[in-house]
């Protein structure tokens, strides 16, 4: 089966402050760019779920995973990787379930059955502590994660005209 899914994934812990910034992001892109995507872009939240993703990454010709992402940078700094940037495995320690979703890549690259677009979008986190708001540094910083996240989706043509 061909994958032709187009899917914004939002990932992370709403119930650990910054942790969660993966799915605030996909709502907030969602609702910014509500009649502004192709009907069949969906947005998805993933929230810790591991290798219950894998059937989505799978099913996808184009991935957008909004994600916290700790690439050891200040916190707060915005960071974007594109499909080969993204480590597979544990290589990198990102945050706790984003472990997961790494081999959840690492599997599906293993089956053949990778996106032929994958990007990330995201930035490292500030508070990881137990709560449910994002830090103030995250809020500052989460326009420009929504700009880099419609940036490309407009590459991908994901966009109406």
């Amino acid at each position: 089966m061909e994958a032709t899914r187009k899917i914004v994934f939002g990932l992370g812990n709403t119930l650990n402050n910054d942790e969660g910034m993966g799915v605030f992001a996909m709502q907030a892109l969602e609702e910014r760019l509500r009649d502004l995507v192709v009907d069949d872009l969906e947005f998805i939240d993933g929230g810790v779920l591991g290798l219950n993703l894998l059937p989505w990454v799978e099913e996808a010709s184009h991935l957008l995973v909004l994600d916290a992402i700790n690439a050891s940078k200040e916190p707060g700094t915005v960071i974007e990787l594109k499909s080969d940037e993204i480590p597979l495995y544990t290589g990198v320690k990102m945050s706790d379930h984003q472990i997961l979703f790494q081999e959840v890549l690492g599997l599906a690259k293993f089956r053949e059955k990778f996106p032929e677009n994958l990007h990330m979008v995201g930035a490292q986190p500030i508070d990881l502590s137990v709560g449910v708001e994002l830090s103030d540094g995250i809020k500052e910083v989460m326009p420009e994660i929504l700009d880099h996240a419609e940036a490309v989706l407009r590459s991908w043509g994901l966009m109406k005209e």
